[in-house]
């Protein structure tokens, strides 16, 4: 029998309504754009729209402007995995801006791999407004 061939696609990337992070609703897409605004409540990424992949391990990171976390060191990428629970599935992968605004500014990349391979990369860039 023939193996079912995965699909992805980058849906959509930019700025999106404020996302609950256990819900299972992605957040809705306001504009898409890869320039973002730095204010409160901007949630910003990209949906990959993923089918076939169930039970497959996605790995993400992503990539922001050296900040300085609560101890005073430098904040590494934000890293992190997750299984595809379903045949037919979207990941959100991104990020809000916090106090203070001005170190957030800059390039931001996201990546997202599945068996070790990068599926989706994109790059934003956060100003102040």
């Amino acid at each position: 029998m023939a193996k079912k061939k995965i699909t992805h696609e980058l849906y959509s990337y930019g700025i999106y309504d404020r996302w609950e992070r256990q819900s299972k609703d992605l957040p809705k897409l306001l504009e898409i754009t890869d320039r973002i605004p730095i204010k409160d409540d901007i949630e910003f990424g990209y949906v990959l729209k993923i089918k076939g992949a169930k039970g497959k391990k996605l790995e993400f990171k992503i990539d922001h402007p050296p900040f300085k976390n609560d101890k005073g060191e430098t904040e590494p990428p934000f890293t992190g995995e997750y299984y595809i629970n379903s045949n037919t599935y979207e990941f959100f992968l991104g990020d809000t801006v916090w106090e203070p605004f001005e170190n957030k500014a800059g390039e931001w990349r996201l990546y997202t791999w599945m068996d070790g391979k990068l599926i989706a990369e994109k790059r934003l860039i956060l100003y102040m407004d």
